[in-house]
């Protein structure tokens, strides 16, 4: 049980250092999926943290989609990480990023040391020496030196001056009394360095392109290069003291990025933009065998201590493990939300560290890594979600598809596909669940049968990407909004345009009904939101506020307020009626792409790119609850009725999350009239009622006596009106 307290608390301590505060929620929502005794033990402390009047948390429903091979993760970098190395004890790391430094970390404890700055440009690589004394870091074109580091105090010892391009790899021979490095772009050379004076000893020259990534054998007898030539991607073997070319290797098919020999320096390893890694007989070239199973650029590759595996690091924000004898591949670390730059064994063989455009550095189990996932069907970002009227299902939309989801398990029910492998950025239910509309970056909009998933018809327009949709609450008509500046009403039954709504001066990012089917809502990337009449097509108010792009909003349940989120960091709330601004909810960090009310129009949910979900009190405009993300948040939904909503990330996550400690308010219904005499839908049992005298306006108990819901009816009726060209 502390096991599994230590593992969590370290994988999450990045996270409780920027907000301890989350202590209880985030071991919670990683130790409930532990054995026992872990769940009986957290019993007791989730059922005193969940009654009425306790601080309220979100506790996930879906297990997270990284590795259970993560250790820790690092955070420090301002941009991207594109070097890692162990220092040869294994109680250090070192890492190179794109923000021109170099930072000491504790292994164990993940703690930063120091922080090395001098490069004049981004650091592309870098080393410890064997003794563990120094390190070495290359620099990038507008910098073209390497820099000898004090690893202790980090002070500059040394910069060698000599290449003429960016240096993309350095390395230290076995003695450390040399280093070598990669140049590249116009240098496309190999030079060999006196570590202790930072004298220029030799140049290798014979690649025909950049040089890409260097190492030296174990005997350093013998230096590996690596080439990019669009003539021919391939690896050089130079003998380490004379500088003499002794064999190339040829077989990649693209870039070769990266290379390393075996520990006992009889073979090679490549990682090449081809997909692929290549392991070679170092002494005759002949290739041995091909990994293959990456689904992008492979940027890294490292053999373990005993050269029985071989690590690497590719686009597809994936790390691989191999068995080198067999060249199977044994598990994949998950847990980077972009694409992986740099990865390293420690000394002893137990861990691997990686580097990331995520900016952060990660550190892996190498013996565990089993992968656990739920709601893992995207492949791709999730950049919208919706519930089904009765809060039974889900519906995500991702790259090309939508896929149908069991709001209760998790389970994936099935793929809706027809966008032609374009992103698809919005979707919703109709008003009575039985169809489905969504919008894609093919500027078209497509309606599906929701229980078969068998699409119904397209929609078409629109001149520019389609990026958000809504039914109306009779469910007769769905308006868009586009990148072509407009909006646009149709008719669900035939699909035909009945309205273009023209006046924002930018794009269209986001549209929703009011609840009576009266009015429309937009934003735009003119900073603006805009209140149309829904029948007529005229602009009624224009809300001023937002300082950059707005990206979502909403009406509430009642219609009388309108919520917005912006490219600034901030979501404001709004009086439907004046235009009026309420008041304005900060504490997001970066643009928040998406925003719901609760189905008693107490609080808001919203979604933002600074990966987190945040519940917000809606009178007061506090924050009362933050979840942490995997990557940037781009979707949020609530569930018509119960304390729960989803969300979805870039890195194609989907999750559900129950607002523990929140007490919900009687959900807000409108009666709606479709001609056959107006109703009322309970959103819990979903059964439909005739209007009674009095409800209007009303608290009142479902009448379904099998329900227990209580509502509170809108004073207004929504009504179908007749559809006009």
């Amino acid at each position: 049980m502390l096991a599994a307290f230590r593992r969590v608390l370290a994988r999450e301590m990045h996270v409780l250092r920027r907000d301890p505060k989350l202590l209880w929620q985030q071991l919670y929502n990683r130790l409930q999926w532990e054995g026992e005794p872990v769940p009986a033990m957290l019993a007791q402390e989730f059922e005193g943290r969940s009654v009425p009047g306790a601080t309220p948390w979100l506790r996930t429903r879906t297990r997270s989609r990284e590795s259970e091979a993560l250790m820790r993760t690092l955070e420090g970098h301002t941009e991207s990480v594109h070097a890692c190395a162990f220092s040869p004890d294994g109680t250090r790391l070192v890492s190179a990023s794109y923000d021109k430094t170099l930072k000491l970390w504790d292994a164990e404890t993940g703690e930063e040391i120091r922080t090395l700055e001098g490069h004049t440009s981004y650091v592309h690589a870098c080393a410890f020496s064997p003794d563990g004394a120094r390190v070495v870091s290359a620099g990038g074109l507008k910098d073209q030196t390497l820099r000898l580091w004090d690893a202790e105090t980090g002070q500059a010892l040394r910069t060698l001056e000599g290449h003429t391009g960016a240096v993309v790899a350095c390395a230290y021979s076995p003695d450390g009394a040399r280093v070598v490095s990669a140049g590249s772009y116009s240098d496309n050379t190999l030079r060999l360095w006196d570590a202790r004076t930072g004298q220029e000893i030799r140049t290798f020259r014979g690649h025909k392109g950049r040089v890409e990534a260097c190492a030296y054998s174990p005997d350093a007898a013998q230096v590996v290069s690596a080439n990019s030539s669009i003539i021919s991607y391939t690896l050089k073997l130079w003998d380490a003291e004379t500088g003499e070319e002794i064999r190339t290797l040829k077989g990649h098919t693209g870039r070769v990025d990266a290379c390393a020999f075996s520990p006992d320096g009889a073979r090679v390893v490549s990682a090449s933009s081809d997909e692929t890694l290549k392991l070679w007989d170092a002494e005759t070239g002949e290739e041995i065998r091909t990994l293959l199973g990456h689904n992008g650029s492979v940027n890294a590759c490292a053999y373990s201590p005993d050269g029985a595996r071989v690590v690497s690091a590719s686009d597809d924000k994936t790390l691989k493990l191999w068995d080198t004898e067999t060249g199977e591949e044994i598990r994949t670390l998950k847990g980077h939300t972009s694409l992986v730059w740099a990865c390293a064994y420690s000394p002893d063989g137990a861990r691997v560290v990686s580097a990331s455009e995520d900016k952060t550095l990660k550190l892996w189990d190498a013996e565990t890594g089993e992968e656990t996932s739920s709601l893992e069907g995207h492949t791709d970002a999730v950049s919208a979600c919706a519930y089904r009227p009765d809060g039974g299902r889900l519906v995500s939309a991702s790259s090309g598809t939508l896929k149908l989801w069991d709001a209760e398990t998790g389970e994936e029910i099935r793929t809706l596909a027809g966008h032609n492998h374009s992103n698809v950025l919005a979707c919703a239910y109709s008003p009575d669940g039985a169809r489905l509309v969504s919008a894609s970056q093919d500027r078209t909009l497509k309606l599906w049968d929701a229980e078969v998933g068998q699409e119904i018809r397209t929609l078409k327009g629109h001149t520019s990407t389609v990026y958000a949709c809504a039914y109306s609450p009779d469910g007769g008509r769905v308006v868009s909004a586009s990148g072509d500046w407009t909006l646009k009403l149709w008719d669900a039954e035939t699909g035909r345009v009945l309205h273009t709504f023209k006046g924002h001066n930018h794009g269209v990012n986001a549209c929703a009904y009011s609840p009576d089917g009266a009015r429309v809502v937009s934003g735009s990337r003119d900073n603006t939101l805009k209140l149309w009449d829904a029948e007529t097509g005229q602009e009624i108010n224009t809300l001023e506020g937002h300082t950059q792009s707005v990206a979502a909003c909403a009406f509430s349940p009642d219609g009388a307020r309108v919520v917005s989120g912006s490219r600034d960091n901030t979501l404001k709330l709004w009086d439907a009626e004046t235009g009026e601004e309420l008041r304005t909810l900060k504490g997001h960090t970066q643009s928040v792409a998406a925003c719901a009310f609760s189905p008693d129009g107490a609080r808001v949910v919203s979604a933002s790119l600074d990966r987190t979900l945040r519940l917000w009190d809606a009178e007061a405009g506090a924050c009362i609850a933050t979840l942490p993300l995997i990557d940037a948040g781009f979707a949020a939904a609530h569930r018509p009725h119960g304390a729960s909503v989803a969300c979805g990330d870039r890195s194609g996550s989907l999750y559900l999350v129950d607002l523990v400690g929140i007490t919900l308010g009687p959900p807000v219904v409108t009666t709606v009239d479709l001609g056959d005499g107006a109703v009322v839908r309970c959103p819990v049992c979903f059964e439909s009622h005739p209007l009674q005298e009095g409800w209007l306006g009303r608290e009142l108990d479902c009448p379904r006596r099998a329900c227990d819901a209580r509502l509170r009816v809108n004073p207004f009726i929504a009504r179908r009106t007749l559809a006009t060209p």
